[in-house]
């Protein structure tokens, strides 16, 4: 190194001298390593340009950051170092736990604790008691989009909203409901109203279902509860008894109305009808016998005779005019005098 004094340009040109000798002698090698720079960037290029969108993907193309077009699954080519490719998985169902973890994602999850879950889980009921409700969400992306652009950590959102939710849902029911019968209806009402609060945030995402998983008391008050629960279902087998009992015993005395009544009204249908005829048969007698009076009284007497005398099993006629005779006739089953039975 010169001193202060010294002229340092000199130093300067001794080492462009060096340099350019250097230089000179390499010369031979630059044209192959420019070759090969050339080709390594124009295949680094070329791969750049092509990309593959899986089935269950679509992709977002930004052109320098700015949303440009959302392309389905396939091959497609974009520009390189201007178009950005961002694959979004749209047609995987995703799903969000809340109350609890499976154990491998909560083994992922180093923020989750028994605290935080508890935290989740306990809810408010209606009748001012305290459920433990562990449910899931499952989800789908619906627009790539929206899912990237339009909300900032849509999934702590989405967490948010369905916490939300399933606190006012649970909050408009008794805890017997939320235990018992109101399960099916609790998780479609949760449904309905997460879609609907995403739909106006407009992030992208499609609810798919909501289910309730383990729906408890709190410890301390779970015996109690499961006593309750075991008054629920034996009232209930009480209820469904006798309501066997009464689907047996009233069809059965409904029927038997019935019958008594249709009964009824044929027997009063065939008197009546009866009365009829008998009523048309006096009167076409009547108008015969005023037609021919003599006629008519010897046919009815004779007719009324033959309808006595049918009804006779046996008959004896004993003639006026033998006087002195005892007519004496045998016992029904006793030998006659000639030693017959009559």
């Amino acid at each position: 190194m010169a001193e202060p004094w010294e002229d340092p340009g000199e130093e300067v040109r001794d080492m462009l001298r060096a340099f350019s000798e250097k230089f000179h002698d390499g010369s031979r090698f630059l044209g192959p390593l420019l070759g090969a720079v050339v080709a390594v960037a124009v295949a680094l290029i070329l791969f750049s340009s092509v990309y593959t969108v899986e089935p269950s993907e679509e992709a977002v193309i930004l052109r320098f950051g700015r949303y440009l077009s959302t392309q389905s699954p396939g091959l497609h080519f974009k520009l390189p170092l201007m178009d950005r490719a961002i694959k979004v998985k749209t047609k995987i169902i995703l799903q969000e736990e809340f109350g609890f973890r499976s154990s491998g994602r909560r083994a992922d999850d180093d923020e989750v604790t028994d605290k935080s879950l508890r935290a989740e889980s306990l809810t408010l009921t209606g009748d001012l008691n305290v459920g433990d409700v562990e449910w899931i969400v499952q989800y789908q992306v619906s627009d790539p989009k929206k899912f990237l652009f339009n909300t900032r950590e849509v999934l702590k959102n989405l967490r948010d909203v369905s916490q939300s939710v399933m606190r006012r849902v649970v909050g408009d029911r008794t805890v017997n409901e939320v235990l018992t019968t109101g399960r099916v209806e609790i998780a479609d009402e949760a449904q309905r109203l997460t879609q609907e609060v995403l739909d106006r945030y407009d992030i992208g995402l499609r609810i798919v279902t909501v289910k309730l998983q383990n729906v408890n008391p709190p410890e301390p008050v779970k015996p109690a509860f499961n006593e309750v629960n075991a008054a629920k279902q034996e009232q209930e087998k009480a209820i469904n008894q006798a309501e066997r009992e009464y689907n047996k015993v009233i069809p059965e005395a409904r029927g038997k109305a019935e019958q008594a009544i249709r009964d009824a009204q044929g027997y009063a249908t065939a008197v009546v009808n009866r009365a009829e005829g008998d009523a048309a048969r006096f009167r076409s007698m009547l108008a015969a016998y005023n037609t021919a009076p003599t006629v008519t009284r010897t046919r009815l007497y004779l007719e009324t005779m033959e309808e006595l005398y049918g009804r006779i099993k046996s008959l004896t006629i004993v003639d006026k005019g033998i006087q002195g005779l005892l007519p004496v006739f045998p016992q029904k089953g006793e030998p006659s005098a000639a030693g017959g039975t009559p």
